[in-house]
């Protein structure tokens, strides 16, 4: 793998007053299943220290063609049905190019 090919995903989604419970297990899910996709490096669920109702997803990508297959997957489709007015807003998502300096372990993804 290329270290320029690599492509970093934060996904920031902020659950609807009283649906944080259901919005976590189905991203808990889709965990699960994405993990198992080609080129999937990372896909880490977290949820923010100064809010319950807003999780962020950390994503690594071997390249931007296993993102763009996963965009397109049955886990992300699964997953879209299940938030289904489970969301106060729209997903937010960054898609980033890693730029790796100092130790190789510290400074990237």
């Amino acid at each position: 793998m290329n270290q320029n090919d690599v492509v970093v995903v934060i996904a920031t989604l902020e659950a609807a007053d009283g649906k944080e419970s259901q919005v976590e297990e189905a991203l808990r899910t889709a965990v699960r299943a994405v993990h198992a996709e080609p080129g999937c490096e990372r896909y880490a669920l977290h949820r923010a220290s100064s809010s319950p109702t807003t999780f962020v997803m950390v994503e690594k990508w071997a390249s931007g063609q296993a993102l763009r297959v996963h965009g397109k997957g049955p886990a992300l489709a699964e997953l879209g049905k299940t938030l289904d007015g489970l969301l106060a807003k729209p997903m937010d998502l960054q898609i980033l190019t890693p730029l790796p300096d100092g130790d190789p372990q510290l400074g990237a993804l």
